[in-house]
């Protein structure tokens, strides 16, 4: 089977873009699921009930997220309600959401999860307790994580841990794609950062000219989204269903 897993796809030129090269990406690497990180979706950060329903209904089936997934307030309820949304699965319990999903295909269950790392970021669950914990309760060998993290050692590190355990860790986060994509132990498909999806010619698809003057004085701006041509950044991976083992990952690059 292969899977088509996209870094953070920023705002509306992100999922445009995206919504217009996605069928033909499918039918070029015969692609069985998608999974998307969509905490960026909205205009403006974070995610929406219309943002998440264009990136369903443009194809993909699961939803990621990551330390934006609460910044918009209306997509609360969402999490509840829709199971192919995830957040991370690390924040404290009591909140809304979930960050483990079973996607029924009818002959084979796939597993996707949601984790979110601490190094740099906010000061969450143990996310290699967390991984612990949320493996013992899954019985599909198809089990694929999103692991939103800043430091490119915490995601390595995640990813060492779960050799042989899962069939591929794909870090998020930096919006830039790293190219070291590679299947460890014969079996577990990584890459520390898939990368963003949004325009190329920008700050992790901020307007640049915005993203300087903040950088350069350090004064309050109010960050919008450059509409510079677009790209596409992700990897396709493709695995045995019967033993959850990948055997192939491919970096994508689309202009």
């Amino acid at each position: 089977m292969n899977l088509l897993f996209l870094g953070d796809i920023v705002g509306s030129h992100g999922c445009e873009f995206v919504s217009s090269k996605l069928p033909g990406i499918k039918r070029e690497y015969d692609i069985d699921i998608t999974v998307v990180n969509g905490e960026n979706s909205a205009d403006g950060n974070g995610i929406t009930p219309s943002s998440a329903e264009f990136l369903f209904k443009m194809g993909a089936d699961i939803i990621t997220t990551g330390n934006h997934c609460f910044r918009r307030r209306e997509i609360m309820p969402l999490y509840d309600e829709c199971q192919a949304l995830l957040r991370p699965a690390n924040y404290p319990e009591g909140n809304v959401g979930h960050g483990l999903c079973i996607y029924d295909m009818g002959r084979v269950q796939i597993a996707v999860i949601n984790l979110i790392g601490t190094l740099y970021l906010e000061s969450l669950d143990n996310p290699f307790t967390v991984i612990d914990r949320l493996l013992e309760r899954i019985d599909t060998p198809n089990i694929f994580i999103d692991f939103h993290a800043e430091a490119t050692s915490e995601k390595k590190t995640l990813g060492h841990y779960l050799t042989g355990k899962v069939t591929g860790v794909f870090g998020t986060h930096t919006h830039v794609q790293t190219a070291d994509e590679i299947i460890l132990g014969k079996h577990t498909a990584y890459i520390t950062d898939a990368g963003m999806c949004g325009a190329e010619l920008s700050v992790l698809g901020v307007k640049s000219e915005i993203a300087i003057q903040k950088q350069r004085f350090h004064a309050p701006v109010r960050f919008s989204e450059s509409d510079a041509p677009a790209f596409i950044n992700g990897v396709v991976v493709s695995f045995d269903e019967k033993c959850g083992k990948a055997y192939n990952i491919k970096r994508l690059l689309i202009r």
